[in-house]
């Protein structure tokens, strides 16, 4: 077959397999061109779950009546008209693919209305337009409506692939809520075989906000919310993650915003599964709603037809600061009595009033380990909680004690329920917690900041390991040697595709060793990325949660009311205690009210 140019309709529908995936994808592109026409309100009506209509309306700038058959054309835009444009998209559309794209596989009708014409203007094509057109008056308000019908009746094949019209609405309702949570200034409905199914108002206040941010993620979510608003350099972080006690089985309620784009990046959620991985069970997924903001020279958002994905031009600086903004947050947390309040039906729910705010009481932080104290990781562990008891007979009386429980977000200790479970009496009422879990949260932040008060420790290994790699990967290692070595492991290169490791940090046992250097060279030919040096300082908090796990107190320990109150006192010093090591809760709270209610107390 001879080479030959292919027909314009033809590389319309090529593109459109790229663009238009199904009616979610065509109300996703139509909106946001919307929102960069300035709009304030947009309205979407669909009939069959889009499948057979498709219309949105805004009130944005409008098209010019000589612009509306090239809005058609394709490659035509107005938001680009250089390489540097290119370099720094600031708008949701630039490819100019869309409409042509959409035009090509539906019946389209567009209309618009500038503010200085009396009048709207429409031009209408089924797959595509013929020959001069001429546009034709219409009465509208300004702005624009797009109508597209027949979605794909000239491509069966395409056809043939879409789903019924309720999983087609659901994926649109889904897209649609997304673009919500990203331009939150702006009215956005939802219609469906002329029902509406959800609309929001521009949020002008604190309480709007919380009711969209609810609508979309639910109340849950917003309870159990912690604020984030940082700005380090050139970079911006805000938003909202859940806490760890608000994992999800699976990655449904993860909203990521890169200067207004809705996006899906692995980068990301790598960033934050390691920032939350020592509060979340690892079968868990984080729940959040973040926007970052940087510069637009800063990030690449030509890498996807859909737009769905970025590319960061420094991307280990994005994982660090999305990195350290989010631990930094979450360990800002102590625990306090609105937090783990829980319905005497056994369902867990946080309070809203800290929660929503994201502040919470900070206390000291732990006293540091004294020279005294034993010096293997082991010995330390069994240690902790017997050098942190108070001197017996320190307080007057026990009644005396627990008159002060309101001093103490945990209280003080009443008892210890099959050997269990701490009773505990705080201002609010009852506390449960788990002792062997608390303890084991308390062990595990002490033994990490006694590795973090000096460098990563490092033993000569009785036989040096060998690993065989790629001679590309071999390379990649010998030349991040003295990165390595920082962090506790010493190789040298043995052969074209061979490295020896020499030494390695003493909680590593072999095994994790050999399986680190191998993912430290994963991605063949390219630089060890920075995100998987910090594996090494991963693998070591596995084993230090082993090894805390294993240390703390077992169930049917029987502990004394001073060994009580010491635990007590020790979580609310320590940092992520609201969670043990393998993401469970550690304690919860049992209002005076709840309890009244039980017991049908004043009626």
């Amino acid at each position: 077959m001879p080479i030959r140019l292919l027909p314009d309709l033809l590389i319309n529908q090529i593109a459109a397999g790229e663009v238009v995936e199904r009616p979610a994808a065509v109300i996703k592109e139509l909106v946001e061109n919307s929102l960069d026409a300035g709009a304030r309100s947009i309205e979407v009506d669909l009939e069959q779950g889009g499948l057979a209509r498709i219309r949105v309306r805004d009130d944005g700038r409008g098209i010019p009546r000589d612009e509306l058959a090239l809005a058609l054309a394709r490659h035509a835009t107005s938001k680009i008209g250089s390489l540097a444009d290119l370099e720094g998209v600031a708008t949701l559309g630039f490819r100019g693919e869309a409409l042509p794209s959409i035009l090509s596989v539906s019946r389209l009708t567009l209309t618009s209305r500038i503010a200085q014409d009396p009048h709207g203007w429409s031009v209408s094509g089924a797959g595509h337009l013929d020959g001069h057109v001429d546009p034709q008056p219409q009465a509208h308000a300004q702005g624009t409506s797009i109508e597209v019908c027949d979605l794909f009746f000239n491509t069966p094949a395409r056809r043939k692939f879409l789903r019924s019209p309720s999983t087609e609405l659901r994926h649109a309702e889904q897209w649609l809520r997304r673009l919500a949570l990203g331009r939150i200034d702006v009215a956005l409905s939802l219609r469906h075989e002329r029902r509406r199914l959800f609309e929001f108002l521009p949020v002008v206040d604190d309480v709007s906000r919380d009711a969209r941010l609810a609508a979309v993620c639910g109340s849950e979510f917003v309870e159990n919310r912690v604020l984030v608003d940082e700005e380090r350099h050139d970079m911006r972080l805000s938003g909202w993650f859940a806490r760890p006690s608000f994992s999800r089985a699976a990655p449904d309620l993860q909203y990521f915003f890169v200067n207004g784009r809705c996006v899906r990046d692995r980068l990301v959620a790598f960033a934050l599964r390691r920032a939350l991985a020592d509060a979340m069970h690892s079968t868990r997924h984080p729940a959040f709603v973040l926007y970052l903001e940087l510069d637009t020279r800063a990030v690449d958002v030509n890498v996807h037809p859909q737009k769905t994905e970025v590319r960061f031009r420094d991307s280990a600086r994005v994982h660090d600061f999305l990195f350290g903004v989010v631990q930094e947050r979450l360990r800002a947390l102590r625990p306090q009595a609105d937090q783990h309040r829980v319905h005497l039906s056994g369902q867990m729910h946080e309070s809203t009033s800290a929660a929503a705010a994201g502040t919470w009481t900070s206390r000291p932080p732990s006293p540091p380990l004294s020279a005294r104290e034993p010096t293997t990781l082991a010995q330390t562990a069994w240690g902790l909680l017997r050098d942190s008891q108070p001197v017996a007979g320190s307080v007057a009386s026990r009644e005396e004690t627990l008159a002060k429980d309101q001093d103490f977000a945990l209280g003080r200790a009443l008892a210890q329920l099959h050997g269990v479970f701490i009773l505990a009496q705080n201002a609010r009422g009852l506390v449960l917690v788990d002792a062997h879990a608390a303890h084991e949260r308390v062990l595990y932040e002490r033994m990490k900041r006694e590795l973090a008060e000096g460098p990563v420790p490092s033993q000569s290994l009785l036989v040096p390991e060998p690993i065989h790699v790629a001679e590309d990967e071999a390379d990649v290692l010998e030349s991040r040697r003295d990165e390595l070595a920082g962090l506790g492991i010493a190789l040298d290169r043995a052969g074209p595709a061979t490295v020896v490791v020499r030494a390695a940090p003493p909680l590593l046992g072999r095994e994790d060793v050999s399986a680190l250097i191998a993912g430290l060279v994963r991605d063949e030919g390219r630089p060890v990325p920075h995100a998987h040096l910090g594996e090494v300082l991963d693998a070591q908090s596995r084993v230090l949660a082993d090894v805390a796990c294993r240390a703390a107190i077992k169930a049917n320990r029987r502990l004394t009311l001073p060994e009580m109150d010491a635990l007590l006192r020790d979580m609310e010093r320590t940092e992520l205690a609201d969670q043990c090591n393998h993401g469970r809760p550690t304690w919860v709270q049992l209002e005076m009210g709840e309890l009244d209610r039980l017991f049908l107390r004043g009626r």
